[in-house]
């Protein structure tokens, strides 16, 4: 299985702060990994590395077998690195209908009309959204809102989705819908991605496989069930309690 996204000694800081540690990871085609981790612990910052908002100051991001980052440069700038983002914010444009908000990167991409509308029509049939293509994000629901988001992402057919805690302002019910779909999706669509959040649960239910980030650092990469309770990172200890007393 090809590898599609590759971190190798990737490390981050400024003013004397050190936000990531040697970082390096890999994630392979069709492999859904969640990014676990507390507040602080540099989870947002290695997704704006990989997109190219930010350089390492030590180590290389390769995409696809390519570097498009390494030591204090970006090489391949976040535009040409064929990644879609879904951020906690949601970012949907207020004055763009939802078949429009589709169409922006479309058209940023020069994807050809008939393509454009092929793939819009498909996308929103499989995110339940058909009827809703003039409605404006106002007019929506969150629960529906979160559904253009991930239209909006796979429509592009990037070669990994990064998912930034898009999920944590909602209700339990109505985020346990959505992991359902988005768990749905990916697997329609042989999606890579990377799945950010601080839910030991969120991470369980949609990962294939779980990176634990603690202090910079990844601190355990693999199943969650394989996780150690006494493991000397005071995060993974807690994520370990989360999941004992979810199966109780």
């Amino acid at each position: 299985m090809s590898v599609v996204i590759a971190l190798q000694d990737v490390s981050f800081g400024y003013n004397r702060t050190q936000i990531l540690d040697s970082i390096s990871l890999e994630i392979s085609r069709g492999e859904v990994l969640s990014l676990l981790g507390p507040s602080g612990s540099g989870k947002s910052t290695l997704l704006r590395i990989i997109m190219g908002f930010a350089a390492p100051s030590r180590g290389l991001v390769r995409l696809r077998g390519d570097v498009v980052s390494d030591k204090g440069r970006v090489h391949t700038p976040p535009e040409e690195r064929n990644l879609a983002v879904v951020l906690q914010d949601l970012a949907l444009w207020p004055h763009l209908t939802v078949e429009e908000n589709l169409s922006f990167g479309l058209q940023s991409r020069r994807v050809a009309r008939d393509e454009q509308k092929k793939r819009i029509a498909r996308v929103l049939a499989e995110v339940d959204l058909e009827n809703m293509a003039r409605r404006y994000p106002a007019r929506l629901s969150g629960g529906e809102q979160q559904r253009v988001a991930i239209a909006r992402a796979l429509v592009l057919e990037p070669d990994a989705v990064l998912l930034d805690e898009p999920l944590s302002n909602l209700d339990i019910g109505l985020r346990d819908d959505l992991l359902d779909l988005f768990a749905s999706l990916f697997e329609q669509h042989g999606s890579t991605v990377i799945h950010v959040t601080h839910d030991p649960s969120e991470a369980q239910r949609l990962g294939d496989n779980v990176a634990v980030m603690d202090g910079g650092r990844i601190v355990f990469t693999g199943n969650p069930g394989d996780l150690d309770p006494e493991h000397e990172s005071p995060f993974v200890q807690l994520v370990c309690r989360h999941l004992q007393d979810q199966r109780r």
